[in-house]
């Protein structure tokens, strides 16, 4: 057993409480990691804010973060003591039908770590969230969750790779395939909005809109390279998505915000004829969309996006690389810095809307 330190969730809409907990050894198939950075995740938001009562609590927070194996369990051979490695909330059989065709980020059994870390005050075992619980100084993740990664990868900066970045660049490349030249909007400029449009960017699309309701986040759009804004409070931004496009709409409209209905019905409304829609905000449960009948008529397909229709073990490298050749803008990302003893400040600048993302650090 080994002392740890990670954010526990007891109570929804309650201060996260940091405790001391007890960890014990991998098992089979299982790796220990040292985390170094965790991002701070509007998932995780979702968990403290009880929009998907569906997890259990307690649970220990994080599913974005990188860092440093320490031991691993039998059969291993992903990795060896001292890889970095991004952890993967979407862990792989690779056997499944989803992961035979190549989508790995559907993965029907999803082989997650069942570890828990014992707080000692309470006699309580806590499960990590998503089976990473990367809000902690130390984890126990499955192998297949275990990307290693390039040594010279700063951590808070590969961390975001483990969710955001992926989920929205991956969103533009994967799932919609933008093509160049093509015209793009993005509803919401937060960490996954702006990696989407970093996307459309490396894609090669032409016009790229940001919608969002707060100019700091549509200035910061510009910067990871939107080339029109539109502030949503300030009239329809169907219309001015139109009035942009020659009143035609996007080739390709993406919701990147996952809170209210009005978002994701207004995307398919922005999208042209034979365009495409991408759903990429995970909501709140039971959040109900209402569509016309005749929303579609007009050949649109419209398309869910799970994890930027990742394969975290190609994908998490390639988009390192884009980042270590100057085409991935991660470290503008990063507004803010935290130690975990601080991660109920950095949720609330989260909910505040004042950060594009937010990490968390355990050295």
């Amino acid at each position: 057993m080994q002392s740890i330190k990670g954010a526990v969730l007891y109570e929804h809409n309650e201060l996260v409480v940091v405790e001391n907990m007890e960890l014990g050894d991998p098992g089979p198939g299982e790796v220990l990691v040292e985390m170094k950075a965790s991002g701070v995740c509007h998932s995780d938001w979702h968990v403290v804010k009880g929009e998907w009562w569906d997890i259990p609590i307690p649970v220990v927070l994080g599913h974005e973060g990188a860092g440093i194996v320490q031991s691993v369990g039998a059969g291993v051979t992903n990795v060896v003591p001292d890889d970095h490695v991004i952890l993967s909330w979407m862990p792989s059989c690779g056997l499944c039908e989803a992961c035979q065709i190549g989508r790995p980020n559907v993965c029907y059994k999803q082989p997650r770590s069942t570890a828990t870390a014992r707080v000692g005050h309470s006699g309580k075992d806590i499960p990590f969230l998503s089976g990473l619980g990367t809000m902690s100084s130390h984890a126990i993740v499955s192998e297949m969750s275990a990307v290693p990664i390039d040594k010279s990868m700063p951590f808070p900066q590969a961390s975001l790779v483990g969710c955001g970045v992926t989920t929205g660049v991956g969103a533009a490349i994967n799932t919609a395939q933008v093509q160049p030249g093509s015209t793009v909007a993005v509803f919401g400029a937060g960490g996954v909005g702006l990696s989407v449009i970093q996307g459309a960017v490396i894609a090669g699309a032409t016009t790229i809109i940001s919608v969002d309701l707060l100019d700091n986040k549509l200035e910061m759009a510009k910067q990871f390279g939107a080339t029109h804004t539109v502030n949503a409070g300030d009239g329809d931004p169907v219309e001015a998505i139109k009035d942009l496009t020659g009143g035609l709409g996007v080739h390709y409209a993406f919701e990147a915000i996952g809170l209210v209905p009005e978002p994701f019905v207004q995307a398919i409304h922005a999208t042209r004829s034979r365009g495409t829609t991408v759903w990429v905000g995970h909501a709140p449960l039971e959040t109900a969309v209402t569509l016309d009948a005749r929303d579609l008529m007009w050949e649109k397909t419209v398309i869910g996006s799970m994890y930027g229709s990742a394969r975290p073990h190609i994908d998490f490298p390639r988009l390192i690389a884009l980042y270590q050749s100057g085409k991935l803008k991660l470290d503008e990302l990063i507004t803010r810095s935290f130690p975990v003893e601080d991660v109920n400040e950095a949720f609330k600048v989260l909910g505040e809307g004042k950060v594009a993302r937010s990490v968390l650090t355990f050295d």
